[in-house]
């Protein structure tokens, strides 16, 4: 029994060091310009070459992994972009920002109204300490000369989600194609963003972010005359990710778009 007691602690041991060296390979980065600072993981595609142009995708984290330590962003999402799979299909520049504690990346008042929350997002508006710092770091990246302009890429959950709206909209022309999982915006901004190609997912049973803010903004865009893709999970609450990044259209989806 001894021995296999060992034995399974040596393998978890294993398991979980070499999970950390995975993510390991997400290199640490950060942006410093005047008062805008922000840290940010990337992972660089196998035998990157700088004389070469890649696309490259930004990924915007939830409330949870916010702050400091250039580590917890890489939670949820990280591992997918890992695989072997993704590395040779999909050759691409992969970004996590993260958003220190002290800010949030959408402009949003949250609430508690007889048990319920409720997100007040703002029409327009001046950005957000982090957003405005997320704003100069897109700026940054995008002025490599490794970097294809035509394929660029946006995406988060929850918070993210939310920010992934309001980058949408303040940089309207910059992204080939975007996923909000679990997010929300105001009914009022989506005008900025109809052009570009949506992928919508939410849980219907979401207690933490009601999917009726992801409702409002499919809802909007067919109005607008533009159809989104929207995916609704009956049985999923907030961790609808989960069921997101399980499926196997969204990364053949995201970069089959470019700009013209």
């Amino acid at each position: 029994m001894n021995k296999i007691t060992l034995t399974t602690i040596i393998v978890l041991l294993f398991g979980l060091n070499s999970k950390a060296q995975d993510l390991n390979k997400y290199d640490k980065g950060s942006f410093i310009k005047g008062k805008d600072s922000i840290s940010y993981r990337i992972l660089f595609p196998e035998n990157f070459d700088p004389k070469q142009k890649y696309p490259i995708l930004f990924f915007l984290h939830g409330r949870g992994e916010s702050g400091k330590d250039n580590q917890k962003q890489l939670t949820h999402g990280a591992k997918q972009f890992l695989e072997d799979k993704f590395r040779k299909k999909y050759p691409a520049i992969v970004v996590f920002p993260q958003c220190g504690s002290d800010s949030y990346w959408a402009n949003v008042n949250i609430t508690t109204v007889n048990g319920k929350r409720e997100f007040n997002f703002a029409k327009g508006g001046k950005p957000s300490k982090a957003m405005h710092a997320l704003l100069g770091m897109v700026d940054d990246f995008l002025d490599k000369p490794f970097i294809d302009k035509k394929r660029v890429y946006i995406g988060g959950l929850s918070m993210g989600g939310m920010g992934t709206y309001e980058m949408l909209r303040r940089k309207p022309r910059t992204f080939a194609a975007a996923f909000a999982i679990c997010g929300g915006d105001n009914v009022a901004n989506v005008q900025k963003y109809k052009k570009v190609p949506l992928w919508i997912f939410h849980g219907e049973k979401d207690d933490v972010v009601p999917s009726v803010n992801s409702l409002i903004v499919a809802n909007q865009l067919k109005v607008l005359g533009y159809e989104p893709k929207l995916t609704l999970y009956p049985e999923a609450n907030h961790n609808s990710w989960d069921s997101a990044f399980a499926e196997p259209q969204l990364l053949p989806w995201l970069f089959s778009n470019q700009k013209k």
